[in-house]
Formats: structure tokens, sequence, C-alpha cells
């Protein structure tokens, strides 16, 4: 998928909703344990009752790794019911040198068909080239995370006086790729770094998880991270997942993502159509 043709999802459904497939076998309603293949059970009837307000869904392939080969399986049926036209994430977070990366690469973009993976950047540019070479696919690099730990390193002060770690992450990527290939994950609570992130790249996507469960502000967000073709991926996983853990579920979720779905098309209304 191309970066217009994302931009014309957007636009058409008024909504920059990823919702994320996380999807735990110990969480999801009791009675779909009795299906053949729960997990797919669940993402089908999630997909089913989101579609309309959702214009990417990414699931995290951990929660599919663990369940070994049938995991797998459910993650590849999720990923073929998911209707053409849908922006596709493997949330993997890989990131190796060499012929690795490009296993990983043809794993994700031939195998699965996924339009994009997440990668981290801490090996460099030749552990995400590879990832690059596939036309119409996309890197999304994780930039600034919002987990407690990333202060470990992500905002530590250069020794030249020239900004924080994360800061020169996405000036030296983003040289690797342009808006077209390339997009950067920054958390939702880190709202208050997003309009210095936004000068740094300008014309780039971000996928922004955090919102919701973890306590992000869609609004924040949208005001200091929206450009002129939205630029912006808002994920919610466990708030629209989890909505209800009854047999009306797909129904809350349903809810769950057709209200995030109504405010995002206030703030694309406020800020796309501004002039």
């Amino acid at each position: 998928m191309t970066r217009d043709q994302l931009f014309t999802t957007i636009k058409e459904k008024a909504s920059f909703l990823c919702t994320g497939l996380d999807t735990d076998p110990q969480k999801i309603p009791h009675h779909l344990l009795r299906e053949q293949d729960p997990v797919f059970a669940f993402n089908k009837a999630i997909i089913d009752a989101t579609i309309d307000y959702t214009v990417a869904y990414k699931p995290n392939l951990a929660f599919y790794e663990v369940l070994g080969a049938r995991g797998w399986e459910s993650l590849q049926r999720t990923l073929e019911y998911i209707p053409d036209g849908i922006f596709t994430i493997a949330d993997a977070k890989r990131g190796d040198i060499g012929n690795t990366s490009e296993l990983y690469a043809r794993a994700f973009f031939e195998q699965l068909n996924v339009d994009a993976v997440t990668v981290a950047p801490y090996m460099g540019s030749d552990s995400v080239r590879p990832f690059l070479t596939f036309q119409d696919k996309w890197v999304i690099l994780l930039a600034l995370t919002s987990n407690k730990g990333s202060a470990d390193f992500q905002n530590l002060e250069l020794g030249d006086g020239s900004g924080k770690l994360y800061e020169k992450v996405i000036e030296k990527t983003s040289e690797w790729a342009g808006p077209e290939q390339m997009m950067y994950v920054v958390g939702a609570t880190r709202a208050d770094m997003l309009k210095q992130i936004r000068q740094l790249i300008p014309d780039y996507f971000l996928l922004v998880p955090g919102v919701g469960a973890q306590g992000g502000s869609l609004e924040e967000v949208a005001m200091n991270g929206m450009n002129d073709k939205c630029g912006l991926l808002v994920n919610s996983s466990r708030g629209i997942l989890y909505a209800s853990s009854g047999k009306d579920f797909a129904v809350a979720a349903g809810k769950a993502a057709r209200t995030l779905q109504e405010d995002m098309k206030k703030y694309l209304d406020l800020y796309l159509n501004s002039d």
C-alpha cells in the first residue's frame, strides 16, 4: 500500500485508527474456547465489528508465537481474512544483520504479505535496509516508546550536546528512506514530545500506541502530531479487544472503535480542513 492509498483510506473512513490484534487466549471469552481455532474466531469477530472504523490492523506476533505452529496458523488466517485496502502491520520488532534481516523481510512481506513490519534500529542501517527493498512495503522503526524502561537509553543526552539519543536515531534513519517507505513508533504517553518529533520528520507517518488503556491523550496526539496527510496511525488494542469479556465482546469492541473514530473525525476536520 502506498502513502497516498493509506491517506485515501483515512479520508474515506474519517479515521486513523489502528486496531491492535494482541489476542490472548487467556482473556478471550470462554465460549470461544470450544472453537477449533479460538484465536481466529475471536479475531474474525473483532474485525467484523471494527472494520467500518479501522484503517489498519496490527497483530503483535508475541501473542501468536507463544502458541507455536497453531499460533502461526491463526495469524495467517487472520491476515488473509482482513479485507483488501486495509493496512496490515506485523508488530514483530525485528532487527538483525545481513541474510537474517533479508529472511525476516521475506517472511513478513512474501509469506504473510503484510504491508509493514516494526523494526528495532539499534544494529544500524544494514539491519534495516533489507526490509526497504520491497515495493510498497513499509518499515516502522522504534523511535520513542512509552514503556518505563525507555528512559534507560532513548532519552540519554548525547555527549556532544546535539540532543537525545532518540533524536539522533530519527535524524539518521530518515536518511535511509523517505516517508513513502518508513514510519516511526512514538508512544502516545510521550505526546509532549510529538511536536518536536514533527519538526524533525514533518512528512512521515507515526504509529502511536498507548491511547486508551495506557492513558495516552488522543487530543494531544492529534494536536501535536498531525500533518497535511494526517500522518498518524493511532493504535488501540486492549481498549477495543477486551471492552467486554462476555458474549457481547464483538458488539462492545465495535462501540469502542466507533467512539475513537468519531473523535478522530473531529480532529481530521479540525486540522485537515482548517483552511
